[in-house]
């Protein structure tokens, strides 16, 4: 892959789920086709809103999430679990959700010395934070992006008012969603909402400056509020990355295991790829009190890391997964087919630059013509090879 689209998160003045949703509005995404894929979350009591607006003199798009009062916002993780089952949102969607939602009650659930299942969400259970946070998921997946980069965060200052009180800003939940990730401080009030830094960090594989890119489009998402010295937006630059010269970024994710037993360690890998990571595989290791062990390694694309460590939590025994951002260079792939005496056979070529380092057969195409034809695997191999040479030295 030559480019790869990606989309910067310009955090200047923090982020929320509102912010998100006006900012990828106003980059094209009609606010009808949003309304439409919602309508398959099935919950009442709410309308979806856009308009322009100005913040610091700049235009904006405002998204509103309007809730019918009455609303109970006191959910467990459990009742939003249920309703994302029940939903008709795409599979891929739902499941993001999920463990975005998940995530989200870890985080709340060490705030307050409980678990997960026990954890009620307060503000962030209420209507407008869920279609927030799961129009964030549909939102983000419409722009088609294979990378996210986000700049370090500024949290605001001062303080901010909760369910359980006045607290600083960043507010407890909010400053665990945001450990390990760069952040500071600058202007007046709360800017990173605990929805704008579960989407934010979920997502973004980096954090740092704009990276090169050839600029498509930016959009801007407006806050509710002016705020000094800086408008109240959420910018999204939208371009091309020319991935030959950055690289292209994956998490590798591992975790050790010493209490699995050994008939689901197979399934596991055959799951970790149906989810979206680019490879998974095993190394036999001594654990602690001489225990033999198994480590598990992922690799992925920063945007399935959510994904990844979900299966990793439920498929598996592990308490914890360690992960890295990691760079990598790859070889431009294209897919030919060649004819050979054993029927029709995929060529894999690898290219850098126009130049062609790697060819090999498909290998279940090479097992299937064999044993079709009674021959060893090896022979088709070779006569694939032949092929695709055969084909290259004809080209004019």
């Amino acid at each position: 892959m030559s480019e790869a689209r990606v989309v910067y998160f310009d955090c200047a003045s923090g982020a929320s789920g509102d912010m998100l949703l006006g900012a990828v509005v106003d980059l094209g995404l009609p606010i009808e086709t949003l309304r439409q894929e919602l309508a398959g979350l099935r919950l009442p009591g709410y309308r979806l809103e856009a308009s322009r607006v100005r913040r610091a003199g700049l235009a904006a798009t405002k998204v509103d999430v309007l809730v019918d009062p009455g609303d109970k916002p006191h959910r467990h993780l459990g009742d939003i679990l249920a309703l994302l089952d029940a939903s008709s949102l795409r599979p891929a969607d739902r499941e993001r959700a999920a463990a975005l939602f998940r995530r989200l009650a870890e985080a709340e659930a060490a705030v307050h010395g409980t678990s997960s299942e026990k954890v009620h969400f307060h503000e962030v259970g209420a209507v407008d934070s869920i279609v927030d946070i799961v129009g964030g998921v549909v939102a983000l997946r419409w722009l088609g992006s294979t990378r996210f980069v986000a700049s370090p965060l500024n949290l605001g200052s001062g303080t901010v008012s909760m369910s359980h009180g006045t607290f600083p800003v960043p507010p407890p939940a909010t400053a665990r969603l945001v450990q390990g990730v760069p952040v500071y401080s600058d202007g007046e009030g709360e800017l990173l909402t605990p929805t704008g830094a579960l989407l934010v960090t979920a997502y973004a594989g980096g954090y740092g400056p704009l990276p090169p890119m050839r600029i498509e489009k930016v959009g801007h998402g407006a806050g509710g509020r002016e705020t000094k010295g800086r408008p109240n937006v959420l910018r999204l630059v939208l371009g091309q990355e020319d991935a030959r010269a950055t690289g292209e970024r994956v998490l590798v994710l591992e975790t050790e295991l010493d209490d699995a037993a050994p008939q689901i360690l197979g399934p596991l890998l055959e799951t970790l790829l149906a989810k979206g990571a680019l490879d998974a595989f095993f190394t036999p290791v001594q654990m602690k009190k001489g225990r033999p062990g198994v480590l598990v390694t992922v690799i992925a694309p920063p945007t399935a890391r959510d994904v990844v460590e979900e299966v990793l939590f439920r498929e598996t025994t592990t308490l914890g997964v360690r992960r890295q951002e990691w760079e990598r260079t790859v070889l431009e792939r294209e897919v030919a087919r060649v004819d050979t005496a054993y029927g029709p056979i995929r060529v894999k070529i690898g290219r850098r630059r126009g130049v062609v380092y790697n060819v090999w057969p498909e290998f279940d195409d090479c097992v299937r013509a064999a044993g079709e034809r009674g021959v060893a695997v090896k022979e088709v191999i070779a006569a694939a090879l032949a092929a695709w040479r055969a084909a290259t030295t004809e080209r004019p």
